[in-house]
C-alpha cells in the first residue's frame, strides 16, 4: 500500500472515466505530483492522524499486517519525514506495519531522470540507513516505479543495487502500463517481490517461478486505470507464487482484501482457494514473512479473522460487507470486535 499521504484525487476519477489516462494525468500535473505536493505542505502530526484512521479502516475489513511504502515526498525531508510517521504509528495502534523506502516513486517536477537517481541513491538513502542505525526508522524493503516515463531499467537497478547494500529486500513496481525487462532485470538482483505486472513477457514468468519471486497483483489498480488484467493465470499454470494486495493509494482507494479477492476471482480468474492464499500466505512471503504469518499454525503468529458466515466462501463472495466480520485478532487479542 501507499497509506501515508495528504490531499485528495477523486478529481482524477471522474477524469479516468472520460478516458484520460495515468500518464496523461501525470504529465498535466496532477497524479503522483499532486499527492506530493500537498504532502509535503502536511506536518507529521496531520499525516499521522491520516494514517491511523486509513489503518483503523483497513483493520476493521480484516487486515492485521500492512506493507507501508514512502514515496509522495521526492526528497529527502519528506520521505524521512513519512518514514518517522510510519515507526510512530507502530507504537499507537494495533496493525502490524512493514515499511518500504519508495523515494524512487516518480521524477520530481524539474528534475531529470539522472538528478532523481543521483538524488535517491546519494542524498536519501545515506540519510534514511543513518536514521536506521540510530533506530529512528526501520526500513525493510525498498521499491522504485520501473516504468516508461519515469525510471528505466538501468535507473531501477541502479537504486534497488543500493538499497540492497542496506539489507533492504527488493519489492518494487514493473511492467505495469508497458514492458521494459524490469522483470527480467528484478529476479537477476535478487528480489523478494515485483508488483502489478500486467505487461510481464513469459521469459518473466518463467524466471520469477524459477527464482520464487513472488507476482504481487493488484485487481483494483488494473480496474481503476482500465488496464489489460497481468496474466494470472499463465502467472499460476507456471508455478509462479502469486499474491494479493488492495495497493491502496490516491489513485485507487481501496482498504479492503475482501474487495482484492473478489476482484481476483472476477478478473483475473482465480479460483476462491487461489484468492485466499494468495491475500494470506503469499502475502505474507512478499514480505519474506511466510514462516511467522498467512496461515494459522503452531508457531506462528496468532493473526486471523472470524467471520459469521455459513461457508468460506461466503467472505471473498460477498465482497466488502464487513458485518459478517465477528473478531478481527492480532497476536492473539481481539482488536476488533462486532
Amino acid at each position: 500500500t501507499h497509506p501515508v499521504w495528504a490531499g485528495d484525487r477523486v478529481h482524477e476519477f471522474g477524469m479516468k472515466m472520460r478516458g484520460a489516462t495515468y500518464m496523461e494525468i501525470h504529465k498535466a500535473g496532477g497524479g503522483i505530483g499532486s499527492t506530493v505536493r500537498a504532502t509535503r505542505s502536511a506536518s507529521e502530526g496531520e499525516l499521522l492522524d491520516l494514517f491511523v484512521d486509513r489503518l483503523r479502516v483497513m483493520g476493521k475489513h480484516g487486515t492485521t499486517l500492512v506493507e507501508c511504502k514512502s514515496g509522495y515526498g521526492l526528497d529527502t525531508e519528506t520521505e524521512v519525514k513519512m518514514l518517522k510517521v510510519i515507526e510512530k504509528a507502530k507504537r499507537i495502534q494495533p496493525v502490524e506495519l512493514s515499511t518500504t523506502f519508495c523515494g524512487a516513486h516518480s521524477i520530481p517536477a524539474g528534475s531529470t531522470e539522472q538528478e532523481a537517481v543521483t538524488d535517491v541513491i546519494d542524498a536519501q538513502i545515506p540519510k534514511i540507513a543513518q536514521l536506521q542505525e540510530q533506530g529512528t526508522v526501520k526500513v525493510d524493503s525498498i521499491d522504485v516505479f520501473c516504468e516508461k516515463g519515469v525510471f528505466g531499467v538501468e535507473s531501477t537497478k541502479k537504486i534497488l543495487s543500493a538499497g540492497k547494500k542496506h539489507s533492504w529486500m527488493i519489492n518494487f513496481h514493473a511492467e505495469e502500463l508497458s514492458y521494459l525487462g524490469g522483470v527480467e532485470m528484478g529476479v537477476e538482483l535478487g528480489s523478494r517481490a515485483i508488483s502489478h505486472l500486467e505487461e510481464v513477457s513469459s521469459v518473466g514468468m518463467d524466471m520469477m517461478s524459477q527464482a520464487g519471486t513472488v507476482a504481487v497483483v493488484l485487481p483494483t489498480t488494473a480496474l481503476i486505470l482500465q488496464l489489460k488484467p497481468p496474466p494470472v493465470r499463465t502467472m499460476l499454470d507456471k508455478g509462479v507464487i502469486v499474491a494479493l494486495g488492495t495497493d491502496f493509494n490516491p489513485n485507487a482507494y481501496c482498504v479492503s482484501m475482501l474487495t482484492a479477492m473478489n476482484l481476483a476471482c472476477v478478473t483475473f480468474r482465480m479460483s476462491l482457494e487461489e484468492a485466499l492464499v494468495a491475500a494470506t500466505l503469499n502475502s505474507a512471503a512478499s514480505l519474506n514473512r511466510s514462516h511467522s504469518h498467512g496461515s494459522i499454525e503452531v508457531g506462528k503468529v496468532g493473526d486471523f479473522v472470524m467471520f459469521n458466515v455459513a461457508t468460506w466462501q461466503h467472505v471473498i463472495y460477498n465482497m466488502m460487507a464487513t458485518d459478517h466480520i465477528s473478531f478481527v485478532v492480532k497476536k492473539g487479542c481481539v482488536i476488533r470486535e462486532t
